[in-house]
């Protein structure tokens, strides 16, 4: 997809313009997975296009629905479609020279290596712990070479200050508050789950980068 007025020399040239050569090559040649595209998984894939990542694997079963229109990166027109092909399509519209791979699927244990086999850094942006715990010890025992960003705690409306990201092995980062529960009170609101999305991409970007610590 390409846009008219804009051909891709041009967009890279910008994009090096504020980033420096070496470091868009970097991202240029990054490979990064989002699992689920929901509030985390949505603004991390848009903060990392919108960084000039080269390649996102996009992974959700999911539709979009009005209830997610409070804190998701989707609109009432692509109520009804698949979020994979939502978003890919707000994602095009942003960085258009981006190579986007869609997998309208549930992540399982039957099926996550080969869904993440050529992604070089995993973000995982599940709703569940049980899922959350599923991807990252399965990443972590079939593929130690890959790195992994997880997300866990960033529900309500407590200080900003309270979300960190955490370097808690080699190659597996932990971003929130590592607290709060949907089921404490509030739930999500959209400002601190962008927080939270903000600390995983910025850690993504760092990693591509070759800045290991969190």
């Amino acid at each position: 997809m390409s846009h008219p007025s804009l051909d891709k020399e041009e967009f890279l040239s910008a994009l090096e313009e504020r980033h420096g050569t070496a470091l868009q090559s970097k991202f240029n040649n990054a490979a990064v997975a989002v699992c689920g595209l929901g509030g985390l998984g949505s603004n991390i894939a848009i903060s990392l296009a919108r960084a000039g990542v080269g390649k996102l694997y996009l992974i959700d079963f999911d539709k979009v629905e009005i209830s997610n229109l409070n804190r998701q990166q989707y609109a009432v027109s692509q109520l009804g479609m698949n979020k994979t092909e939502a978003l890919r399509e707000t994602l095009l519209s942003i960085a258009p020279y981006c190579e986007i791979i869609i997998h309208t699927a549930r992540i399982t244990e039957d099926n996550f290596a080969q869904l993440l086999c050529d992604a070089d850094i995993i973000c995982e942006a599940f709703d569940r712990a049980e899922a959350k715990a599923m991807l990252v010890n399965n990443v972590l025992e079939y593929f130690p070479h890959k790195f992994i960003v997880s997300g866990s705690g960033m529900a309500g409306l407590s200080s900003s200050n309270t979300i960190r990201t955490r370097r808690i092995t080699k190659r597996f980062y932990l971003c929130g508050d590592e607290i709060s529960d949907i089921s404490d009170g509030l739930g999500l609101v959209s400002a601190r789950v962008m927080i939270c999305a903000a600390h995983q991409a910025n850690m993504v970007l760092r990693i591509a980068a070759g800045e290991y610590d969190a």
